[in-house]
C-alpha cells in the first residue's frame, strides 16, 4: 500500500512539476538567482507536500479499498477463535492382538 502511494505521488508531483515549467516559462531566465535566494524555501516545501501528497494517498487508498475487510475476513475469524473438536484416533486392531 505504501509503495502504491509513493508511486501515485511521485507522478502526480512529476506532473504537477511539468505544468508548473509550461506556465513559469517566462521566470527562466532568473532560475539561478531564484535557486540561490529561495533555494531551501523550495526544497523544504516539495519535502512537505511530499510527505503530505504520500501520506493523503495511503489514507484514501485505505479508506476506500479496504472498506469492509473486517466484516468481509469475519468467518476466519470465527473459524480460527473456534475450538474445533478433535476427532477419535483410529484404532488399529493389530495393536490389541
Amino acid at each position: 500500500m505504501i509503495a502504491n502511494a509513493l508511486l501515485f505521488t511521485v507522478v502526480l508531483l512529476l506532473g504537477y512539476g511539468f505544468w508548473l515549467l509550461d506556465q513559469l516559462k517566462f521566470m527562466a531566465r532568473y532560475k539561478t538567482v531564484l535557486f540561490h535566494a529561495y533555494g531551501t524555501t523550495i526544497l523544504i516545501f516539495l519535502a512537505v507536500l511530499f510527505v503530505n501528497s504520500v501520506w493523503r494517498c495511503a489514507r484514501h487508498r485505505r479508506r476506500f479499498f479496504l472498506k469492509n475487510t473486517g466484516r468481509k475476513l469475519s468467518h476466519l475469524d470465527k473459524q480460527f477463535n473456534v475450538s474445533h473438536s478433535d476427532l477419535p484416533v483410529p484404532v488399529n486392531e493389530e495393536d490389541f492382538n
